[in-house]
């Protein structure tokens, strides 16, 4: 189980290190920081000061390691526009982000199990089908489509609710049911699938046999069951939700580290673009990693194999 446990830290420190690596070299290479910063009328003696303040004068192979230097010492480097620490600017936008996003994790989970669950028990029925063409709608939509006709409907023609920015409760409304679309229509397909397939299982005719209803077979016996291939869409739904958080938030010009990457690459503040898909790809990073060594907690037939695989 050791040998288990190491191999995914391994592997997750090596996919940090390709995403550093790539984002890296993806942006010294597509453009020069101090042409699309000071613009095509700087001089030659502008140009030359701001590459050898940013070290943008030094091999691409020694900025590399000095990068990866810092980044093991928590030094992410200076904004380009502003010349703040860039984890600074990133930490700052972040509360307003998870504020986001864990109301729309908890939103999407009681929307999409529960209908899933239904779908489930209704199967091949006329509910079945409707709870799953519903899902697949909110799959089908782009985020940034529902942000606009959420915003048409209940700030523009009813005048309810705030368009943009933070101005109280009711801010969370419209970018929370924006992301909670697509997320909700994921949990319900996969939980759906999971429950029918357990739902042929013996276990379902013995419990009914003993005198249990069929909502507590499917509570007690099933659900837990199907929390493996649940934990699975976990990791994944962890990608989609920051994807679609930078996308909505610069729908709703919500001010978090979505929003900050956009601006950040429009501004060609390669510093700050850096440290924020860095913070984005660990947090991906590591839920993979919690999901993978939930497995041993949740299914103790991995706990067993792995013991009698080591003997």
């Amino acid at each position: 189980m050791t040998r288990w446990i190491a191999a995914r830290l391994g592997r997750a420190g090596f996919t940090l290190l390709l995403l550093i690596s790539f984002t890296f070299f993806a942006l010294m290479i597509s453009a020069d920081p101090a042409l699309q910063i000071l613009g095509p009328d700087a001089g030659p003696e502008a140009i030359a000061a701001f590459r050898e303040k940013w070290n943008l004068d030094k091999p691409l192979w020694y900025r590399y390691l000095t990068y990866l230097n810092g980044v093991l010492h928590l030094d992410l480097g200076l904004s380009y526009r502003t010349g703040e620490p860039a984890i600074h600017m990133v930490l700052d936008r972040l509360p307003a982000t998870l504020a986001l996003m864990i109301p729309t994790a908890i939103v999407s989970l009681l929307i999409g199990v529960p209908a899933g669950i239904y779908a489930a028990y209704m199967h091949r029925t006329t509910a079945d089908r409707v709870t799953m063409l519903l899902s697949v709608v909110g799959l089908a939509i782009p985020n940034f489509l529902v942000g606009i006709l959420l915003m048409y409907f209940f700030s523009v023609r009813l005048g309810w609710l705030t368009p943009s920015g933070i101005v109280g409760w009711s801010s969370f409304i419209m970018p929370i049911l924006t992301m909670a679309t697509a997320e909700a229509g994921i949990f319900a397909r996969f939980t759906r699938s999971a429950m029918i397939e357990l739902l042929q299982h013996p276990m379902v005719e013995t419990g009914m046999a003993s005198g249990f209803s069929r909502w507590k077979v499917l509570f007690v016996h099933v659900l837990p069951n199907a929390a493996l291939p649940l934990l699975t869409v976990a990791g994944l739904f962890m990608g989609s939700l920051i994807g679609g958080a930078v996308i909505t938030e610069n729908v709703f010009s919500w001010p978090g580290t979505g929003r900050l990457l956009v601006e950040s690459v429009g501004a060609r503040d390669f510093t700050v673009v850096q440290t924020t898909v860095l913070l984005i790809g660990s947090t991906m990073i590591l839920a993979n990693l919690a999901v993978d060594l939930s497995y041993l907690w949740i299914d103790p037939r991995l706990r067993d194999a792995r013991q009698v695989a080591r003997r």
